[in-house]
């Protein structure tokens, strides 16, 4: 199998052991230098698994041979392939039709490869019944109905399943997986840290709900100290879990990265991807000469926390303009193009200026107006209209976090547990859910088009009437108005209503203060 993003295609690996000439050993069909290292690592793992190497000139095919192929995962064809056309392993072609896939160690182990989810499905769509794949990643692959998964530990394991239709003991005899069913993958998670934690700070915590419920995306700012990155810390708590189709989304973009824990079959919560402001722009939107997925495809479905945001340089931030409106990346190089999802949610946090103390209520700002035009142009304005919520978190006073009084209202037991804010923001997205049932890849409000918010989002005269002063009043862009009524939907649904009314606006409203 080769990929191109997300995309897989078949690859047949012929092989050709002829009697006469001397002795070699080639592969051609468009190879890279891990494929071609495979000679090796094929060589040794055949003579080590107690099978005779052929001492005759072989060459292997991998058709078709203007695909580029990369990496390690053809030592496992190439090998049974070499086994069969030398007749070290007797076996019809009909005996043995399937695909096999899978790195091999010098002892003939097979290793942990990465793709075998999209190995799975590609068989599926192809009608191939059975796949023989690593054991450490065969869970991956058992998810698929209708496609039998072997797990193969090594070689010679597989030599002996393969010749056992020619009269070996049936005890020899591989028996497939049974197949996952995605429900039992899926379960939540307990969370590491609850929004129980977080004193005070009810708005950032109403404005986190709004996000994690449509799926909006959402910037705090304020002082060092204030909670933000605590805020963020506990945002994966009150994330609903992964729908079925959802975590094979997920799980797709972290098989072909590689990334997929051994023996797991699915990805089990939504992904929470918060990289470092040094990471380069490759780092962030993917690349590479076989273009990899960058973080916001591995945040895809889940959140991309960028910490610091001004921290961050802008011609790095810029990049994810066009992802956050499409909902996918598209990395072009000279030798290919790949597309990877990239539908994220953005939770982003920021001091004022650079010293953080600007507009604090106890502390003085010690930066000259021009450092905070400075800091200020790192994020420009493009990216500030791509973001739903705007939120100004304020410092808590030191009171509320050293006092002893046991009154109801400074009690930990009395706040919102994650699990609370987490059922509603569960009921709120099965209403999406069934919103968007025709909408094939539409799983939240956020992820509407215009034309989706004319169908879903209804207004009366009065609240058109009022988004028509709030226009006036903040100057919104067409963008940022087709997110207000998105935002509004949310809060609507959060309230388990079908209608949006005014207050829901009024609410959405709020968030586009100018906080930045």
């Amino acid at each position: 199998m080769a990929t191109v993003g997300l995309e897989s295609q078949e690859v047949l690996v012929e092989v050709d052991v002829a009697s006469k000439g001397f002795p070699a050993f080639e592969i051609v069909g468009l190879p890279d230098k891990a494929v071609g290292e495979s000679r090796a690592r094929v060589k040794k793992a055949i003579e080590n698994s107690g099978y005779k190497f052929p001492d005759k000139r072989i060459t292997v095919n991998l058709a078709p041979a203007g695909v580029r192929k990369v990496g390690s995962n053809y030592d496992l064809p190439i090998a049974v392939g070499i086994l069969l056309a030398s007749e070290v392993i007797g076996v019809e072609k009909k005996e043995i039709e399937g695909y096999y896939y899978g790195e091999l160690g010098l002892s003939g182990a097979v290793k942990h490869s990465r793709g075998v989810l999209l190995v799975g499905m590609l068989a599926k769509d192809n009608g191939i019944k059975e796949i023989f794949v690593p054991v450490e990643s065969s869970s991956e692959a058992a998810v698929i109905e209708g496609v039998s998964v072997y797990a193969v530990r090594t070689l010679g394991q597989l030599g002996d399943h393969l010749s056992v239709q020619v009269g070996l003991a049936n005890n020899k005899l591989m028996k497939p997986l049974s197949t996952i069913p995605i429900t039992d993958v899926t379960r939540e998670v307990e969370p590491v840290v609850d929004m129980r934690e977080v004193i005070g700070q009810e708005l950032a915590k109403r404005a986190a709900e709004i996000s994690a419920a449509g799926g909006h995306n959402l910037i705090l700012v304020g002082p060092p100290g204030a909670g933000k990155t605590m805020i963020a810390k506990a945002f994966p708590s009150i994330l609903p879990p992964l729908l079925p189709e959802e975590a094979l989304e997920v799980t797709k973009i972290y098989s072909v990265s590689g990334m997929m824990p051994a023996g797991q079959a699915l990805v089990r919560r939504r992904p929470f991807r918060s990289p470092h402001h040094t990471t380069s722009r490759a780092g962030l939107i993917g690349g590479g000469s076989n273009p990899m997925p960058g973080e916001i495809s591995l945040a895809h479905l889940g959140v991309l926390f960028l910490d610091e945001l001004p921290e961050f340089p802008r011609s790095t931030l810029e990049v994810l303009r066009q992802p956050m409106e499409d909902g996918v990346v598209q990395i072009t190089r000279v030798a290919g193009k790949a597309e990877y999802p990239a539908s994220f949610l953005l939770l982003a946090s920021a001091n004022p200026c650079p010293c953080g103390f600007l507009n604090h209520p106890y502390k003085e700002c010690r930066c000259g107006e021009r450092a905070i035009e400075k800091y200020r142009k790192r994020i420009s304005g493009p990216i500030l209209d791509r973001i739903d919520l705007h939120v100004w978190v304020d410092p808590v006073e030191v009171n509320k976090l050293t006092s002893q009084d046991n009154s109801k209202q400074d009690k930990v037991e009395s706040r919102e547990s994650s699990k609370m804010i987490r059922e509603r923001v569960e009921k709120a997205r099965k209403m999406q859910e069934a919103r968007f049932a025709e909408h094939n890849g539409i799983y939240s409000n956020s992820q509407m088009g215009n034309r989706l918010v004319k169908k879903y989002c209804k207004l009366s005269s009065d609240v058109r009437e009022f988004l028509t002063t709030a226009n006036t009043k903040y100057n919104l862009s067409a963008r940022a108005y087709y997110k207000v009524i998105k935002v509004a939907r949310t809060i609507a649904d959060l309230a388990g209503v079908d209608e949006i009314g005014l207050e829901h606006v009024a609410e959405a409203v709020q968030y586009r203060e100018d906080v930045w």
